[in-house]
């Protein structure tokens, strides 16, 4: 039976006797309802009431996104998850933070709508205080589960909704935040709640993860089936063995609190020392043990434990770490973490740099979209959540990445570089695992070390990581969640202590989509995902041409950008992004030798080429109704033919659209501001 209607009815019941007699009739709801309403009316809310929907200042609200930030980058993968299994609901995914404050939402387009009319939206407060009997302030005022149905909201303006929340707690136990579905209340599924608690472990225990990362967790569960999912117990632990902390399966299995468990080391819970812990790891890796809690209840067990790490970082230090046999190290790279490493070069498609990367910093050119990028590059450094980079190739993807390790706690550890897309697809995992003496056909007579074990203790870049290989993606999310490397036709683990930069330019969802590329290998990755606009989107197409002049120019030399050229660089859609402005600019220095400035004749002809082709396409588009190029190419033709020519596309499209200057906008791939603009600046009508 559909258990809305009970529920709604008492509700509705309750309401009336509350109208007429001013008290709750005891047992007439829900004991958490029944709670909840009577602290609204000791707060002295009035059911009719229609609170403030004013949300926060912009910038109070990018300080708590700030302040939050752990808790968003855990929490957003998973509510797109969850949310691609309930599209086209009616019904929306609602983030805050410990105090009811929405952080971030993702809906159904029309019932985001609904949603904005009572406010349910980022920057406000849905604390009971503000908006009565909610699921969000109520899971908060209880510390539970909440779930609100229909009449059971205490405001009359929110009775449309229904909602199941969930608190989320950090990894010391304290309260993070919730995660909420609400939805139409006709719409009401007794299963909801079931998907918000899978949800909201899952972000716990990838909270924990990241949390302990440079610690040693272990993960248990008497089943052994069930290690590696949500039921599994998950325990952080000094290298002496002290307790730091342990998800809600953990400490449910255990059968201990929180405060209980700090009290105890990995000796008074599992009758060992910790250092057969690391024996273990040592002699067989990730392989399962068998474990007795002080019940006599057999467990299995899983360890990650961080590799060795000078300094006081916290890190376990863990035993000498022993290599494959064989292995060979190029040039002064060695697998001791403490050993100085190599310094990086710029520009080196694959392999271990050899030269100092710039900075973060000296990357920022006054492109309001690279500031905001680089800026929230700065909030992650040092703090253990992998960075994707997302862009069309040539936007300088690898430049920043090199500039994250430079500015890292890991400047002093090797730089290694790998393009997925530029090595074979037979040879790729050896590339990145390496592999011992006889793996295979061709295989060195001493072994290889992989580019995984050469980053140790440093960074490793995977560059077009859409293009890896589905059986590789997912050995390389097996380094991930264990910090260990199987070399080819090996069967030892070693540890290994690398932070993961990817960068791509395909649509890393699409690849999921089509079976391509593994969900939970993306989730793993996109902890921190920044994309970097294409040249012909940025605003600061003259300071980078004269940073790429200043590093082409011998010591002395001065040559400027002619206006006509600057010009036609502005209108150019650069395909090939800062790398093609590069390699044209590389030409015309040569060819402009002696000169004070680059004109037009010093361009390559390739380049002069693809703008009148450029032009030929958007000119062409419009006739033929496809999407024209973007209105950035245009022709080498005198000013004048050139406005007119603009002009007639724009009007051809506005023809075509019935004059939606939107739909116009759209397939000519300009904004519409630049279609007002110009129709006023070249005398045309809308």
């Amino acid at each position: 039976m559909n258990l809305r209607v009970p529920r709604a009815e008492k509700a509705q019941q309750a309401r009336s006797d509350v109208r007429s007699h001013g008290t709750i009739p005891a047992g007439s709801l829900d004991i958490m309802i029944e709670k909840s309403w009577k602290r609204c009316q000791a707060l002295g809310l009035a059911e009719d009431r229609r609170p403030g929907f004013d949300p926060l200042p912009r910038s109070r609200m990018q300080e708590a996104i700030e302040s939050n930030h752990s808790l968003i980058a855990h929490a957003r993968p998973v509510m797109e998850t969850l949310y691609s299994q309930i599209v086209d609901t009616q019904s929306m995914l609602v983030l805050t933070d410990a105090h009811g404050l929405i952080l971030h939402s993702l809906g159904d387009d029309d019932f985001l709508q609904r949603a904005e009319k009572v406010a349910l939206k980022p920057g406000v407060v849905w604390s009971e205080e503000a908006m009565g009997t909610n699921a969000i302030g109520t899971a908060i005022a209880e510390d539970s589960p909440a779930l609100v149905h229909g009449p059971e909201h205490f405001l009359a303006v929110n009775q449309f909704l229904t909602c199941s929340a969930i608190p989320i707690s950090d990894p010391y136990g304290k309260l993070a935040g919730v995660l909420d579905l609400s939805g139409d209340w006709r719409g009401y599924h007794r299963h909801t709640m079931a998907l918000v608690r899978m949800s909201g472990l899952l972000i716990e225990n990838h909270m924990f993860g990241s949390a302990f990362a440079e610690a040693a967790v272990l993960t248990f569960h008497s089943c052994p089936e069930f290690i590696g999912t949500l039921c599994e117990g998950m325990i952080a632990f000094r290298p002496d063995g002290s307790v730091l902390s342990a998800n809600k399966s953990g400490l449910f299995q255990l059968g201990l609190g929180l405060n209980g468990l700090r009290s105890h080391t990995f000796f008074s819970l599992f009758g060992q020392p910790v250092s057969a812990l690391f024996d273990h790891v040592r002699s067989r890796g990730s392989d399962l043990m068998q474990l007795s809690l002080p019940a006599g209840i057999k467990v299995f067990a899983r360890a990650r434990i961080a590799a060795a790490s000078g300094g006081s970082s916290g890190r376990v230090i863990m035993p000498a770490q022993e290599l494959p046999r064989g292995a060979s190290f190029p040039g002064n790279v060695t697998p001791t973490p403490r050993q100085a490493p190599p310094v990086s070069t710029p520009g080196a498609a694959s392999g271990t740099s050899h030269g100092k990367s710039g900075s973060l910093d000296a990357l920022k050119t006054g492109d309001p979209q690279i500031d905001a990028a680089l800026h929230k590059v700065h909030k992650v450094l040092g703090r253990d959540i992998s960075v994707l980079i997302q862009g069309e190739t040539g936007t300088g993807k690898e430049l920043v990445a090199r500039a994250i390790h430079h500015d890292s706690p890991r400047r002093n550890g090797p730089f290694v570089a790998v393009n997925c897309a530029s090595i074979p697809e037979t040879l790729i995992e050896s590339e990145l695992f390496g592999y011992e003496e006889g793996a295979f056909t061709g295989a060195r007579r001493k072994g290889s070390v992989g580019k995984i074990m050469l980053a140790n203790s440093g960074t490793l870049f995977l560059d077009e990581i859409g293009d890896m290989p589905l059986n590789l993606q997912a050995r390389l999310l097996r380094v991930l969640q264990e910090r260990v490397v199987t070399p080819l036709g090996s069967s030892k683990t070693f540890p290994v202590d690398v932070a993961i930069i990817c960068a791509t330019h395909r649509r890393l969802k699409d690849l999921i989509a089509r079976g391509q590329f593994r969900e939970d290998l993306y989730y793993r990755l996109n902890g921190l995902s920044i994309t970097l606009p294409p040249l012909r989107m940025r605003q600061d197409l003259h300071v980078v041409v004269q940073r790429i002049l200043r590093e082409e120019l011998k010591v002395g030399d001065e040559l400027d950008v002619s206006a006509e050229v600057l010009q036609l660089f502005c209108r150019h859609p650069w395909p090939g992004n800062v790398r093609q402005l590069a390699n044209v600019l590389r030409t015309a220095v040569v060819m402009a030798d002696g000169e004070t400035a680059i004109r037009r004749e010093h361009l390559p002809d390739d380049f002069l080429e693809d703008m009148e082709a450029t032009l030929v396409a958007a000119a062409a588009a419009p006739s033929a109704g496809g999407a024209a190029a973007p209105a950035a190419a245009a022709p080498l033709l005198p000013e004048g033919k050139l406005e007119d020519i603009e002009l007639n596309a724009i009007q051809s499209m506005l023809d075509q659209t019935g004059g939606n200057v939107s739909a116009t906008a759209r397939r000519l791939g300009i904004s519409r501001n630049t279609i007002y603009r110009k129709l006023r600046q070249f005398g045309g009508a809308n």
